[in-house]
């Protein structure tokens, strides 16, 4: 008879969960040092120095954005591992060496208040007269890489933080933001106590519940409520909108993390007065319909097929209308784009007179531009669907995965485009749509800025794409990556493998350069795949609600059926076949090793959900109910056939597994990998535990740590899959 541990009324292991208590954190260390003792071998420092000179190689590409005559980038290397905020000019920026003013040394702000900060991003406000310089800037750090930050105002022209005793805005410790309005007010999102009825100022996902609007020199808990939501939904949000001519400011209640309420803002340019909540005018569209403005325009992207303004638009499709029009019930509403069975919409960018779309073919990526003929924006008589939209493909030349974004979609039709696949490294370039639009088909223009140099030999290596029947007949997408004789050998030799997976809350597995995998793994013989499978967003809104809730069974059955066909391909062997993931994926690989145990030989679980009956519990966790199941109700039922802490028996033969984390981690919990670990060991299982002491959800708040981590699971996977240099 199967046992299994533990039962869901009584976890032995519940301990673990308090994060930093001194029984926990002793436990924490036993098995740090246990781990190292044994996957710190001969082979670990140097990886470990050649990983870590990938990481802080200072020949990147710096990537920028662009605010009035400069371009912001933040910079980490071996001198700065906690990073430089800096900028240069456009002119600059084109040289080898560009020359860079700094702005913050965020290593000198962590020495000066002994604190490990970790930069969360910068907001730099544009001046309302364009001719004034840019001087503000919100800032937000975070202690050893948490979720939450603090943000402080900056003055560009002191380069020094604003003291909030002089005014400057200061948003408390929190997973919350702030955002500018003008040079004098914010809109603060916030833990602020008091928030509801049940004085709750947080969400039971661990989010400000309220949003309110803040003047400088007014005290925060007396600055006016703008939008709220209950103690059940995600959290709140507002923001502003400050192209000229189309300036508007807009409020979003998320309900869940497919599910939001956007609204309008209607108040004075001082704030309303007397506390009073301001007039929200909601832009009515169902719940999973996305919504961004641009000018005058609404784009709308349904993750559901939805009837919008009298017409049809698709699930996983894109559709504008004049937004004045709209919320009368009088403009037509026009589709840009529809999916196939093998299309689908990766991203959605405007600028100053076009929407730019990412769409993507069987994971092979391409960008379409659509704008109206004249150029202008609409009159608004018949709305966006009464003009005449113009779609044209554009940079067909460009190969591989292509990222794009606006240069600055206020005041031009340039664009950013990158352009890298697995063994090819990144080349950044910058585009101009206007000839296009000037009625200049191909006339688009695409100058190279900046070319990242190769972090290793790809040499006789080769990418293949191929497809894996799962169980219920879907045709599954994967790549393989490694040396070309055994992709495209008849009879190859099998090589250690290792295949890599996410599949869950739409996000999608493009392919990328592999630089430090290259370094650690290809470069060294070994072969790695990553696989496209359902609950990812490879083919839209359907794959994913593919393996929701009680459908996730499809995607363990798709990654399974992947590890399969390499095995009957001659690529692998099980015993050389491992699989890793992160997060969701990590979950993922705690099904693999819970479920399919027989067609592994190791298996890397990293800051991952396990246990599917406390996870709603934890942190962030609640937030997550719509692509699980919220483990409260019935849906435990089916919650339970995918919660590997519960899924653990006493009969199982467990390939070997390493599970990493991170104290830091107040996303996922660090208790589900600790309390797995715990429970692994329990049944003798060949189980090692590393637990990194800052990190955040990542795993690593430093280039150091990510290179130490890195090299901690390759390690770990060469040694039991038999990898060595020489083969």
């Amino acid at each position: 008879m199967t046992t299994h541990l533990p039962s869901v009324t009584d976890d032995p292991h519940l301990w673990l969960e308090d994060v930093t208590s001194e029984e926990a954190l002793d436990w924490v260390r036993r098995r740090n040092a246990r781990a190292e003792a044994e996957l710190i071998d001969e082979e670990f420092a140097p990886l470990e120095g050649q990983l870590r000179e990938i990481l802080d190689a200072t020949d990147r590409i710096p990537g920028v954005v662009a605010r009035g005559e400069h371009l912001y980038n933040f910079w980490t290397d071996a001198d700065h591992p906690q990073g430089l905020w800096r900028r240069t000019t456009w002119e600059s920026y084109r040289t080898e060496d560009p020359d860079w003013e700094i702005l913050l040394d965020v290593d000198a702000l962590s020495a000066q208040d002994s604190v490990t900060w970790v930069w969360h991003g910068a907001s730099v406000l544009r001046p309302q007269d364009p001719s004034a310089p840019y001087r503000h800037a919100l800032i937000s750090l975070s202690r050893g890489g948490s979720d939450a930050d603090i943000t402080y105002e900056f003055d560009l022209h002191t380069g020094q933080f604003v003291p909030e005793s002089e005014g400057g805005f200061v948003k408390p410790e929190g997973k919350g933001s702030l955002s500018w309005i003008d040079a004098d007010t914010v809109y603060a999102a916030v833990d602020a106590p008091g928030t509801g009825d049940d004085g709750e100022a947080v969400t039971s996902s661990g989010y400000p519940r309220l949003v309110r609007r803040w003047s400088r020199g007014t005290a925060l808990e007396d600055a006016p409520p703008v939008v709220a939501v209950g103690s059940d939904d995600m959290v709140a949000g507002a923001g502003r909108i400050s192209t000229p001519g189309y300036e508007r400011d807009l409020a979003v209640r998320v309900l869940s993390f497919y599910e939001a309420e956007t609204y309008l803002i209607t108040q004075p340019d001082d704030a309303q007065p007397g506390g009073a909540w301001p007039e929200l005018t909601r832009i009515d569209v169902p719940l999973d319909c996305r919504t961004a403005i641009h000018r005058d325009l609404l784009v709308l992207m349904p993750r559901s097929d939805a009837h919008l303004g009298g017409v049809e638009v698709p699930g996983g499709g894109v559709a504008v209308v004049d937004l004045e029009g709209f919320l009368i019930g009088e403009a037509a509403v026009q589709v840009l784009f529809a999916p196939t069975a093998a299309t689908s919409l990766q991203g959605v960018i405007t600028t100053r007179r076009a929407i730019v779309l990412t769409v993507m073919e069987d994971v092979v990526q391409r960008p379409e531009v659509h704008f109206r003929r004249d150029g202008a924006e609409d009159s608004g008589e018949d709305g966006a669907g009464g003009m005449d939209w113009v779609r044209h493909d554009v940079f067909t030349d460009q190969k591989g995965t292509l990222s794009i974004a606006a240069v600055d979609s206020r005041e031009s039709d340039q664009v950013w485009l990158t352009v890298q696949d697995q063994l090819t490294p990144v080349t950044l370039h910058l585009g101009d749509l206007a000839p296009l639009i000037d009625a200049d088909p191909g006339g688009e223009t695409l100058e190279p800025i900046k070319q990242a140099p190769a972090r290793f030999d790809a040499t006789g290596l080769s990418v293949t794409q191929r497809f894996a029947t799962s169980d219920d007949g879907t045709s599954v997408p994967y790549f393989l990556i490694g040396p070309a004789e055994t992709l495209t050998a008849d009879e190859p030799t099998p090589r250690p493998t290792v295949l890599y997976g996410y599949g869950g809350f739409e996000i999608s597995q493009t392919p990328s350069y592999l630089g430090l995998v290259g370094k650690a793994w290809l470069e060294r013989g070994g072969v790695f795949v990553v696989a496209n499978i359902r609950g990812g967003g490879e083919y839209g809104p359907r794959w994913h609600q593919a393996a929701l809730r009680e459908k996730r069974h499809r995607a363990y059955e798709d990654f399974a059926a992947v590890a399969r066909e390499l095995v009957a391909s001659g690529v692998t062997t099980v015993p050389q076949l491992a699989c890793r993931g992160g997060s969701n994926g990590g979950l993922l690989t705690g099904n693999m090793l819970t479920q399919y145990p027989e067609l592994f030989g190791a298996v890397v679980i990293q800051v991952p959900l396990l246990d599917m009956k406390r996870y709603a519990h934890l942190l962030a966790g609640a937030s997550w109910r719509a692509e699980y199941g919220d483990p409260e109700t019935d849906d435990w039922e089916f919650l339970r056939t995918f919660s590997p802490y519960h899924l653990l028996s006493a009969e199982a033969d467990y390939p070997a597994v390493l599970l990493t984390t991170s104290t830091r981690d107040d996303r996922v919990h660090p208790g589900h990998a600790r309390k797995m670990t715990a429970a692994l060991e329990e049944l003798g299982a060949d189980v090692r535990y590393w637990e990194n002491m800052e990190g955040g959800h990542g795993g690593a708040a430093t280039p150091a740590q990510q290179a130490r981590l890195s090299t901690f699971v390759h390690r770990f996977l060469a040694q039991q899959l038999g990898l060595t240099p020489e083969n």
